[in-house]
């Protein structure tokens, strides 16, 4: 009989590191989300958690490549801004500090002349 040592508990140190967004940031982006629904702008979304970047996807459709990624990136805290709004085209739309500040790029797409 042999005797094998007792599993490790994850520690803080070995844990898997993983870039999330917090609960009141999805509340922000959600709200967006919801008009532009509304609106019939877009339809679908999905979220990645990874090791850099965490990335909220919108589609127009679900079958196709997203139209816009907001992306968290910790490592650009300090320099150019941690939000990030992404074109379909890989251009960078908008980066900051502030999330509202960043999406208020997509909010001036929900708005349109009425004649």
């Amino acid at each position: 009989m042999t005797l094998e040592p007792p599993a490790q508990f994850p520690t803080p140190n070995n844990l898997p590191q993983q870039v999330a967004f917090h609960r009141t940031e999805l509340a922000i982006i959600l709200s967006l989300y919801g008009r532009m629904v509304a609106a019939g702008e877009w339809r679908d979304y999905g979220i990645s958690h990874l090791k850099d970047v965490a990335v909220f996807s919108v589609f127009r459709r679900s079958a196709e490549n997203p139209i816009y990624r907001i992306e968290k990136r910790p490592k650009l805290r300090q320099k150019q801004g941690l939000y990030a709004i992404i074109g379909m085209d890989g251009q960078i739309l908008k980066r900051g500090h502030d999330l509202k500040t960043v999406l208020r790029i997509l909010d001036k797409k929900l708005i349109r002349s009425v004649t």
